[in-house]
């Protein structure tokens, strides 16, 4: 690998935080199986003992003594079915439908010829009909492998910047960021899902629960509010830490990717405009999870406090400092100047 991007400390490194989302994974389930057996403690009246509060907690723990060998069942099949279908679920929420060479010959062979030169075996090709620029790569080992760009970044870009794209994302795989990205978003963002999904109906199940808990006798007092205020806290602290993994996710792979482009094109000129062009063009509907993966993700929560990818100002400004590209720069209007004189020596 080159020297330029192939960094085997960033594989081994993306290697490792893969094995540690998947070990944490089990971990995870539990504690959000236990959030929900509190929240439905809370909200039905359902205690264990007459101490008013911790009768709630006992009933939850129980209930996920029960339940555990089915919570470990569960995420046995959902990684199964992730293992399975993740690019289906990410062509479903990206609308991207695979290509081959007779329907897009030229992008076809922009893509094998940088993997003949490097002896690479060919991912797919998929596209997303959209007028959005952005691109991204899938996969968890060989053979699986696909690279998505969208029709408007082929409509745009010159031949050589979609080589740089298509470049760009033949690195990511060559780095593992994809193994990592994908196990992030599909494997582990069940979280999200569920987080969402709870904070989103807790008005309603405030509305009901409030009925059930006044018929629950004297225990379903203050005890029932504790329990499903630690129970949302609980689903808060998973929902959360499935956030901070997008800080698992480096911003530091795209500058790596951006530096494999110029590695495998010899053209830093070409990833420069590229991303350029890209820049504030973007924008493609379609999940925050899925997002993280493109070649640009222009959607930030809370300002950059969360974002995925370093702003294309600084990777255009890296390239140029250590790739040798060079930047251009948009000519202004000429206005004849006043006095009928032509330029400053008049």
């Amino acid at each position: 690998m080159g020297g330029a991007y192939g960094l085997q400390t960033h594989i081994w490194n993306n290697n490792w935080k893969t094995v540690l989302l998947m070990a944490g994974f089990p971990v995870l389930l539990m504690l959000l199986t236990y959030a929900l057996f509190l929240l439905f403690a809370g909200f039905s009246g359902m205690t264990v003992g007459k101490d008013e509060v911790a009768g709630y907690f006992i009933w939850a723990g129980q209930a996920l003594a029960q339940a555990w060998p089915f919570a470990i069942a569960g995420a046995i099949l959902w990684f199964g079915i992730a293992y399975a279908f993740y690019q289906n679920i990410i062509d479903a929420a990206t609308g991207a439908k695979k290509v081959e060479r007779i329907a897009e010959p030229k992008l076809y062979n922009l893509l094998e010829n940088l993997c003949i030169s490097r002896g690479l075996t060919m991912p797919a090709l998929r596209i997303m009909e959209t007028d959005a620029l952005n691109a991204f790569a899938t996969g968890l080992h060989k053979g699986q492998y696909s690279i998505t760009v969208t029709r408007g970044l082929m409509n745009t870009l010159n031949d050589e910047e979609l080589e740089a794209v298509l470049a760009h994302e033949l690195t990511h795989i060559r780095n593992a960021d994809v193994r990592l990205l994908v196990i992030a978003v599909v494997f582990v963002g069940i979280f999200s899902f569920v987080g969402e999904l709870a904070f989103r109906s807790l008005r309603f199940g405030g509305m009901s629960g409030g009925s059930r808990r006044s018929s629950g006798g004297r225990n379903s007092g203050g005890g029932a509010i504790i329990a499903i205020l630690a129970g949302l806290a609980i689903i808060a602290i998973a929902y959360g830490l499935a956030i901070v993994i997008r800080f698992a996710l480096s911003r530091r792979r795209e500058y790596l990717a951006d530096a494999g482009a110029v590695e495998l094109t010899k053209n830093p000129d070409a990833m420069i405009t590229a991303l350029q062009k890209i820049s504030g063009n973007a924008v493609v509907n379609a999940p925050s999870e899925v997002r993280e993966m493109f070649i640009e993700n222009p959607h930030s929560d809370f300002a950059s406090i969360f974002a995925t990818h370093p702003p294309i100002e600084k990777r255009i400004e890296a390239l140029a400092k250590f790739a040798g590209g060079r930047v251009p720069i948009a000519e202004a209007p000429v206005e004849a100047p006043a006095g009928g004189k032509s330029g400053p020596w008049g």
